[in-house]
Protein backbone atom coordinates (compact mmCIF):
# COMPACT_ATOMS: atom_id res chain seq x y z
CA UNK A 1 0.00 0.00 0.00
CA UNK A 2 1.07 3.69 -0.71
CA UNK A 3 -0.43 6.88 0.60
CA UNK A 4 -0.03 10.26 -0.48
CA UNK A 5 -1.72 13.77 0.95
CA UNK A 6 -2.72 16.64 -1.56
CA UNK A 7 -3.48 19.82 -1.08
CA UNK A 8 -4.64 22.81 -2.99
CA UNK A 9 -5.80 26.69 -2.93
CA UNK A 10 -6.86 29.25 -5.26
CA UNK A 11 -8.28 32.66 -4.59
CA UNK A 12 -11.66 33.52 -5.77
CA UNK A 13 -12.80 36.50 -7.37
CA UNK A 14 -16.19 37.54 -9.45
CA UNK A 15 -16.15 35.91 -12.64
CA UNK A 16 -15.62 38.79 -15.60
CA UNK A 17 -16.57 41.64 -16.42
CA UNK A 18 -15.68 42.50 -12.78
CA UNK A 19 -12.84 39.79 -11.99
CA UNK A 20 -10.44 37.21 -13.13
CA UNK A 21 -12.36 34.23 -11.39
CA UNK A 22 -12.91 31.59 -14.70
CA UNK A 23 -16.16 29.61 -13.97
CA UNK A 24 -16.04 27.34 -10.58
CA UNK A 25 -15.41 23.65 -11.75
CA UNK A 26 -14.98 21.30 -7.94
CA UNK A 27 -14.38 17.70 -9.25
CA UNK A 28 -15.18 18.13 -12.59
CA UNK A 29 -19.08 19.94 -11.70
CA UNK A 30 -19.73 23.04 -12.88
CA UNK A 31 -21.82 25.18 -10.21
CA UNK A 32 -23.47 28.26 -10.76
CA UNK A 33 -21.51 30.59 -8.54
CA UNK A 34 -20.78 34.59 -8.91
CA UNK A 35 -17.01 34.19 -8.14
CA UNK A 36 -14.49 31.15 -9.28
CA UNK A 37 -10.99 30.65 -8.81
CA UNK A 38 -8.13 32.29 -10.21
CA UNK A 39 -5.94 30.02 -11.94
CA UNK A 40 -3.50 29.13 -15.38
CA UNK A 41 -5.45 25.89 -15.82
CA UNK A 42 -9.66 25.73 -15.11
CA UNK A 43 -8.93 26.16 -11.41
CA UNK A 44 -10.73 22.94 -10.34
CA UNK A 45 -8.92 22.57 -6.62
CA UNK A 46 -10.03 19.58 -5.71
CA UNK A 47 -9.06 17.50 -8.72
CA UNK A 48 -5.69 19.13 -7.91
CA UNK A 49 -5.87 18.08 -4.64
CA UNK A 50 -6.56 14.16 -6.03
CA UNK A 51 -3.95 14.44 -8.84
CA UNK A 52 -1.01 15.52 -6.06
CA UNK A 53 -2.43 12.64 -3.58
CA UNK A 54 -2.18 10.17 -6.18
CA UNK A 55 1.14 11.45 -7.39
CA UNK A 56 2.32 11.58 -3.85
CA UNK A 57 1.61 8.13 -2.81
CA UNK A 58 3.79 7.19 -5.98
CA UNK A 59 6.98 9.22 -4.93
CA UNK A 60 6.25 11.01 -8.42
CA UNK A 61 6.61 14.82 -9.06
CA UNK A 62 3.80 16.69 -8.37
CA UNK A 63 1.34 18.51 -10.71
CA UNK A 64 3.24 22.21 -10.69
CA UNK A 65 6.35 20.21 -11.91
CA UNK A 66 4.21 17.95 -14.77
CA UNK A 67 1.71 20.65 -15.94
CA UNK A 68 4.02 24.08 -15.12
CA UNK A 69 2.07 27.00 -14.78
CA UNK A 70 4.40 29.12 -17.19
CA UNK A 71 3.52 26.24 -19.83
CA UNK A 72 1.15 28.15 -22.31
CA UNK A 73 -0.37 24.61 -23.26
CA UNK A 74 -1.59 24.08 -19.76
CA UNK A 75 -3.77 27.73 -20.29
CA UNK A 76 -7.38 27.17 -19.05
CA UNK A 77 -6.82 23.19 -19.34
CA UNK A 78 -9.34 20.94 -18.27
CA UNK A 79 -7.92 19.72 -14.66
CA UNK A 80 -9.29 16.13 -15.41
CA UNK A 81 -6.34 15.98 -18.06
CA UNK A 82 -4.05 16.01 -14.76
CA UNK A 83 -6.11 13.27 -12.86
CA UNK A 84 -5.88 11.21 -15.83
CA UNK A 85 -2.66 11.66 -16.23
CA UNK A 86 -1.93 10.87 -12.50
CA UNK A 87 -4.33 7.54 -12.72
CA UNK A 88 -2.19 6.13 -16.22
CA UNK A 89 1.07 6.49 -13.57
CA UNK A 90 -0.89 4.79 -10.98
CA UNK A 91 -1.79 1.74 -13.07
CA UNK A 92 1.50 2.08 -15.05
CA UNK A 93 3.63 1.60 -11.50
CA UNK A 94 0.92 -1.68 -10.65
CA UNK A 95 -1.25 0.45 -8.29
CA UNK A 96 -4.76 0.90 -8.17
CA UNK A 97 -7.07 2.91 -6.02
CA UNK A 98 -8.36 1.71 -2.50
CA UNK A 99 -9.97 4.85 -1.56
CA UNK A 100 -9.98 8.69 -1.98
CA UNK A 101 -10.82 11.00 1.20
CA UNK A 102 -11.43 14.26 0.48
CA UNK A 103 -12.22 17.96 2.36
CA UNK A 104 -13.12 20.94 0.82
CA UNK A 105 -13.40 23.87 2.73
CA UNK A 106 -15.20 26.73 1.14
CA UNK A 107 -18.41 29.07 2.47
CA UNK A 108 -20.17 29.11 -0.94
CA UNK A 109 -21.12 27.11 -2.70
CA UNK A 110 -22.63 24.33 -0.83
CA UNK A 111 -21.08 20.85 -1.20
CA UNK A 112 -23.08 18.37 -0.07
CA UNK A 113 -25.55 18.56 -1.71
CA UNK A 114 -23.66 17.66 -5.17
CA UNK A 115 -21.05 15.46 -3.40
CA UNK A 116 -22.49 12.14 -4.89
CA UNK A 117 -22.25 13.31 -8.43
CA UNK A 118 -18.85 15.00 -7.74
CA UNK A 119 -17.96 11.53 -6.29
CA UNK A 120 -18.92 9.52 -9.32
CA UNK A 121 -16.98 11.98 -11.46
CA UNK A 122 -13.53 10.96 -9.89
CA UNK A 123 -14.08 7.48 -9.39
CA UNK A 124 -15.43 7.56 -13.39
CA UNK A 125 -11.77 9.17 -14.06
CA UNK A 126 -10.00 7.15 -11.78
CA UNK A 127 -11.75 4.03 -12.97
CA UNK A 128 -12.77 2.58 -9.57
CA UNK A 129 -16.07 2.67 -7.37
CA UNK A 130 -17.79 5.74 -6.38
CA UNK A 131 -17.58 4.02 -2.95
CA UNK A 132 -14.04 4.61 -2.97
CA UNK A 133 -14.30 7.96 -3.52
CA UNK A 134 -15.48 10.24 -0.30
CA UNK A 135 -15.93 14.22 -0.54
CA UNK A 136 -16.93 16.16 2.74
CA UNK A 137 -17.49 20.43 2.55
CA UNK A 138 -16.66 22.21 5.48
CA UNK A 139 -16.78 25.67 5.70
CA UNK A 140 -13.94 27.92 7.36
CA UNK A 141 -16.31 29.86 10.18
CA UNK A 142 -15.87 32.91 8.24
CA UNK A 143 -12.59 33.24 9.66
CA UNK A 144 -9.51 34.48 7.23
CA UNK A 145 -9.93 34.20 3.26
CA UNK A 146 -11.73 30.95 2.90
CA UNK A 147 -14.25 31.97 5.78
CA UNK A 148 -14.87 35.36 3.82
CA UNK A 149 -15.33 33.46 0.54
CA UNK A 150 -12.35 35.02 -0.97
CA UNK A 151 -10.61 31.57 -1.34
CA UNK A 152 -11.36 27.45 -1.43
CA UNK A 153 -9.04 24.73 0.01
CA UNK A 154 -8.61 21.19 -0.57
CA UNK A 155 -6.87 18.35 1.03
CA UNK A 156 -7.09 14.93 -0.41
CA UNK A 157 -5.85 11.40 0.72
CA UNK A 158 -5.44 8.92 -1.36
CA UNK A 159 -4.34 5.25 -0.32
CA UNK A 160 -3.02 3.13 -3.35
CA UNK A 161 -2.89 -0.73 -3.24
CA UNK A 162 -1.11 -3.24 -5.36
CA UNK A 163 -3.63 -4.50 -8.70
CA UNK A 164 -4.13 -8.07 -7.92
Amino acid sequence: MRIGHGYDLHRLEPRPPHGSGRAFVLGGIHFDHPAGPVAHSDGDALLHAVTDAILGALGQPDIGQLFPDQNPANEGVDSSRFLHEAARRMRDAGYAIGNVDCTVICEEPKISPRREEIAANIARILGCQPSAINVKGKTHERVDAVGEGRAIEVHASALLTLMK
